[in-house]
């Protein structure tokens, strides 16, 4: 029998080849979560001059420097924001003046309102000098046109949208959302809700997945469950052609009603690789049918999510454009742990922050894979890789933060 699949080298062939789906362009409002496709540029300059980055009087700062203090000056206008002062400060001059609103000729500073005593006749003193420049916001402080302030791949959040109106952008250019149709297979499965008294497993798994693929900006096609039937297997797939990826669940271990893998080779699938070192999730399958990629998951509840996890995310995020990102980030352990056999392991753990706000991965009890609400307890994963020595209490380890 060949030798199971080291877990690094199936995500880099499940990566392999995978080139970003076409763009789009979409309003900015429908923008939200959607991964940029090309570079955003600045379409204006901001500030598009130099304006007043505070409430208060716009002025020439020798006229109040320390020496001259208090220093009395004469209000010879107003500048409200979006209303320009179109005359000329003078010395001894100064302009009311207004966040946002741009610095009149002739100035060179602002003082604040609370620093200045306005008088009878209309005159101001001031009372704390101002240097050249302070509280002025230059032109093209934030940015200039022509300017390449946004990459692609990014997926466009409430910073970047805001920072891509202030760009002067209605409509950004976006990748369009990868298709992944998800049949779940099995006689013995039966949509939530049935009130088949018990006879039956709940098709749970398609839901998870179904919900991590919109997460990360997909479409889901939901073709249901499939009973184990050559034809009616045929059929589905058929149905999924044209989707940019196929998940199948269940079916796809070596029991005699486990069909998938072979109806796929029949439909015209080059399967890639089945069967990984891992644990939950060992008898994964990928292959390739057609334009569309497939991943067969287990059915096992929490082996299927996991392998979503693992093969399906970075599959859709490498369709928007976004590159590989090592999943684990370092935590200790809460407990101790066994020496690991030939699988990768992936441990279900609760994650908790200790004193010096380090990250604790305690795992759990029960780390059956078919039991969701243990999954459900669960805050991540501890990596163990093959043949890893059993660890105490503290030792460093690798997790898998869970969404």
């Amino acid at each position: 029998m060949k030798p199971l699949l080291p877990v690094e080298e199936a995500i880099r062939r499940v990566l392999d080849g995978v080139e970003p789906l076409a763009a789009e362009e979409v309003p900015l409002a429908a923008a939200v979560g959607r991964v940029l496709a090309e570079p955003l540029h600045a379409l204006r300059t901001q500030p598009p001059h130099d304006v007043s980055a505070m409430d208060g009087y716009a002025l020439r700062a020798a006229d109040i420097a320390s020496t001259a203090l208090p220093a009395t000056l004469r209000v010879i206008g107003s500048a409200p924001a979006g209303h320009a002062f179109a005359g000329l400060v003078g010395p001894g001059e100064a302009v009311r003046i207004f966040t946002g609103a741009g610095v009149p000729d002739g100035a060179d500073a602002i003082l604040l309102q609370e620093d200045a005593a306005v008088l009878p006749d209309g005159r101001i003193e001031a009372r704390e000098a101002v240097r050249p420049g302070q509280h002025i916001r230059r032109r093209g402080l934030d940015f200039c046109a022509g300017d390449r302030v946004i990459e692609p791949g990014i997926r466009l959040g409430m910073r970047q949208l805001a920072l891509a109106a202030a760009l002067d952008h209605a409509k950004v250019p976006v990748r369009r959302k990868p298709v992944v149709a998800i049949i779940a297979t099995g006689d013995e499965l039966v949509p939530p809700g049935s009130g088949d008294g018990g006879s039956g497993i709940v098709a749970s798994n398609g839901y998870g997945i179904g919900a991590l693929v919109e997460s990360l900006g997909g479409l889901v096609r939901d073709l249901g469950i499939v009973r184990d039937d050559r034809a009616a297997l045929a059929a589905a797939i058929d149905a999924a052609m044209g989707a940019d990826v196929l998940v199948t669940i269940g079916g796809a271990s070596v029991g005699d009603h486990d069909l998938v893998r072979d109806v796929l080779q029949d439909r015209g699938m080059t399967l890639d690789f089945w069967r990984i070192a891992m644990r939950p999730g060992k008898p994964l399958l990928f292959g390739r049918l057609k334009a569309t990629r497939v991943l067969s998951l287990p059915g096992n509840p929490v082996s299927s999510l996991v392998c979503a996890l693992l093969f399906l995310r970075p599959l859709v995020e490498a369709l928007l454009g976004m590159p590989f990102v090592d999943p684990t980030v370092g935590a200790r352990l809460g407990s101790q742990v066994r020496a690991n056999d030939v699988r990768q392991d992936y441990i279900r753990a609760r994650l908790t922050i200790d004193d010096d706000g380090g990250r604790v991965a305690t795992p759990l009890e029960r780390q059956d894979s078919a039991m969701l609400s243990a999954f459900h307890r669960a805050e991540c994963l501890i990596v163990r890789p093959p043949h890893a020595d059993a660890e105490a209490k503290g030792a460093r380890c690798r997790v898998v933060i869970l969404p």
